[in-house]
């Protein structure tokens, strides 16, 4: 694994650590508020994103991974409120917040960790090894992913547009996995 591979990996088991607190009460209409908050972290995303991404040519390398951090911050914020839209932030672990980040990004290294059974969730006990591969899967794929911004940091204005809309979709993405998974019956494998 490369070093940024392995920085990326670490940002993540640490963003994963360290589940944030939420404000939001239980909901009559969980799917509603839910959806509404989405549309809030997504725009706030965008913003983050866009502003992170406005310095050009190496200054603009240097702000990639805050970037990118901000972000899943924004997003490990939505998944923890929607988590409590729907009374269920108790359940809320290292493997349900990598799912909701990383499901659109990386499906293929958490298949093992959640799977969808009719209407029910299995959630798979995870290891801190386990934990440690599906990081570096996720890392890898997210280096990919900081290539292609450090393309954009050479375009400052039609870059930092493009990391904005794409920070946006990406929220828009864990607000849906979130909504999903807290939607449907979790059972935790003993």
């Amino acid at each position: 694994m490369s070093q940024p591979d392995s920085r990326l990996a670490t940002a993540v088991l640490a963003l994963v650590a360290q589940r944030p607190d939420s404000t939001q009460p239980a909901s009559a209409h969980p799917a509603v508020a839910a959806r509404k908050l989405g549309q809030q972290a997504a725009a706030k995303a965008a913003a983050a994103a866009g502003a992170l991404a406005l310095p050009p040519g190496p200054l603009g390398w240097l702000t990639i991974l805050p970037e990118m951090m901000a972000v899943w911050r924004i997003q490990a914020q939505l998944v923890a409120d929607i988590a409590a839209l729907y009374g269920r932030s108790a359940e809320l672990g290292q493997a349900q917040m990598l799912y909701c980040l990383f499901r659109h990004t990386a499906a293929q290294g958490l298949r093992d960790l959640i799977v969808r059974v009719g209407e029910r969730v299995l959630v798979r006990p995870a290891t801190t090894a386990v934990l440690k591969q599906i990081a570096t899967s996720i890392g890898l794929k997210l280096s990919e992913r900081a290539l292609g911004k450090s393309v954009a940091r050479w375009m400052p204005l039609v870059g930092a547009a493009g990391v904005s809309a794409y920070a946006w979709y990406d929220t828009q993405q864990v607000g849906k996995a979130a909504l999903e998974l807290f939607e449907r019956e979790m059972v935790v494998e003993g």
